[in-house]
C-alpha cells in the first residue's frame, strides 16, 4: 500500500462554500482507481475527504484555512458541557445498521428542510441521498439513535485501519436543544475506542468558521498542515 501511486485531478475553479471571499480548487482522486477502504484509511492520514465514491482535498493555491481534523480518542476528556450533553441524553438506545433505510431517508428531508433549505443539497429520492453518502468501496456503518421507538440522529460513519471518519450526521431538526450533533461525535468517539481504533477523523476545520466551531471544543483534536504535520490544535 506505501507504493501505491494514485493520480489526483486538479478541480475546476468556485467561489468556497466557507470563505465567500475565497476561490476553492479541489484535488480529486482519479475515479478510476480501485479504491478500497484500506486505500482511504491511507488518504485521510494524508488530508483526503470523500463525497460518495468523490475522494477529494482542498489544493487551493492561495489558501490553505482548510485544515483536516481528528480526535485523538485515547487521549479525549469530554467537558463540562459535553458531560451534561450525555446526561441529557442517556436514554438514548444506539443501533447499528449497515445501509440506507427509509426511515433515514425521511429524518434526512426533514434535517435538510430545516438547515439546508437555502443551500445547493438536495434529497429528492433515497438514490441520490445513497449517492451522497455511501461508496462502492467504502466500510460504512450508521450509527442511530432511537428513544420511545423514534429515531433522533445517524451518523454516517466510515471504518479505516486506524480510526473512524465521521461522514456526515443528520438529526430531528425539532430536537436541537438536545445538542445531538455532538451528542453523535462522543458516540463516534466511544465507538472507535470499543474498537480499539485511535483516531476519529471529523473532515476540515477553518479557524473563524462559525459552522466548524464545534469542532474546536473537543479535547485532544489535531489538524494536519501542510508544512508541519499533524499538530495539536491550540
Amino acid at each position: 500500500m506505501s507504493n501505491t501511486s494514485i493520480k489526483l485531478y486538479q478541480g475546476t475553479a468556485h467561489l468556497c462554500s466557507y470563505l465567500p471571499e475565497q476561490t476553492a480548487v479541489m484535488q480529486v482522486v482519479d475515479p478510476q482507481f480501485p479504491l478500497s477502504a484500506s486505500h482511504y484509511g491511507m488518504l485521510l492520514e494524508s488530508g483526503f475527504r470523500r463525497s460518495g465514491d468523490m475522494v477529494y482535498r482542498p489544493g487551493c493555491p492561495s489558501c490553505s484555512a482548510c485544515k483536516p481534523a481528528r480526535i485523538d480518542t485515547g487521549a479525549f476528556q469530554p467537558n463540562r458541557s459535553q458531560r451534561r450533553c450525555l446526561k441529557m441524553n442517556r436514554e438514548i438506545e444506539l443501533k447499528v445498521t449497515p445501509s440506507l433505510q427509509q426511515r433515514h431517508f425521511r429524518l434526512y428531508q426533514e434535517y435538510l428542510l430545516s438547515r439546508h433549505a437555502d443551500g445547493d443539497m438536495s434529497a429528492d429520492s433515497i438514490e441520490e441521498m445513497q449517492r451522497f453518502l455511501l461508496s462502492e468501496w467504502s466500510e460504512t456503518l450508521l450509527l442511530e439513535g432511537w428513544q420511545d421507538q423514534q429515531l433522533l440522529f445517524v451518523a454516517v460513519t466510515d471504518v479505516v485501519d486506524g480510526g473512524l471518519s465521521a461522514l456526515y450526521t443528520f438529526f430531528d431538526p425539532a430536537l436541537h436543544h438536545r445538542s445531538l450533533g455532538t451528542y453523535a461525535i462522543l458516540q463516534q468517539i466511544d465507538q472507535a475506542k470499543q474498537l480499539g481504533l485511535k483516531w476519529l477523523y471529523l473532515g476540515y476545520w477553518i479557524a473563524g468558521c462559525q459552522k466548524m466551531s464545534y469542532k474546536a471544543n473537543f479535547s485532544a483534536v489535531q489538524v494536519l498542515s501542510r508544512n508541519e504535520g499533524w499538530q495539536a490544535l491550540k
